[in-house]
């Protein structure tokens, strides 16, 4: 392949594609704070009510120009900014991690009531796991930012998952990254969903351990809302 010396005109038009895409990958990135202090709304709302917080942690991340570019080109779709926006809906990403599988299932429920808000795909793989075991839930959901020119509902996928399932999942990661296919004689594929499968049973005899705290009386809620009705004269 010879090298391809670059003209003037070349240089610009880089320099177009890359203001460019920047100016579009920051709208993805606005959505993705958005959303996450929604979550971690949520999560200190949630607290509130059930005095835990279901949410373990939060994970964001971006994909790269090249890695939406190969995506498109997987999909059979031009390499545009514009067929990125309309085709690749996963560009900003969050990671929930949560305690129980329960949690899962609540925070989407609540996603859904937010009327400004809304959940325009939903992918079930903790009820239907993946053939290679892979379990957590996603969802893309479209979330209204505000700029200059005014709203624009932003596409951000949201995969929520158990402390369990991610620890599975990077590990599942790792594994398929480094090509290791056997692991002292044991072959990893089958011993992979054998975990996943042990894990699903596991977190299942959790989640009805988890079940009977929801059954204690719920006492705080009570007291804010007596709180609230009192005067100042009261504490004196």
């Amino acid at each position: 392949m010879q090298n391809h010396t670059l003209t003037n005109n070349d240089i610009e038009m880089l320099t177009l594609l890359e203001f460019a895409a920047q100016d579009s990958l920051q709208k993805y990135h606005a959505a993705m704070r958005q959303m996450k202090t929604r979550l971690e709304t949520l999560d200190q709302d949630l607290k509130l009510k059930q005095s835990r917080n279901p949410i373990h942690h939060i994970e964001s991340r971006m994909k790269s120009i090249q890695s939406i570019f190969e995506k498109l080109e997987r999909y059979g779709k031009e390499q545009t900014l514009d067929a990125m926006e309309e085709h690749i809906m996963d560009i900003a990403g969050l990671r929930v991690i949560v305690s129980y599988v329960q949690d899962a299932y609540d925070i989407l429920e609540c996603l859904e009531l937010q009327d400004d808000l809304k959940v325009v795909a939903v992918k079930d793989y903790i009820a239907n796991p993946k053939p290679n075991g892979y379990r957590s839930l996603h969802l893309i959901v479209r979330i209204p930012v505000f700029f200059l020119k005014g709203r624009q509902d932003i596409p951000v996928e949201i995969q929520i998952r158990t402390i369990a399932m991610d620890f599975w999942a990077s590990l599942e990661h790792d594994l398929k990254y480094k090509s290791v296919m056997a692991v002292e004689g044991v072959d990893v594929g089958p011993e992979l969903k054998a975990c996943s499968q042990i894990i699903e049973d596991v977190e299942s005899r959790m989640q009805l351990l988890a079940n009977a705290l929801g059954d204690e009386p719920e006492t705080e809620p009570h007291l804010i809302a007596r709180a609230r009705s009192l005067s100042l004269d009261a504490l004196s």
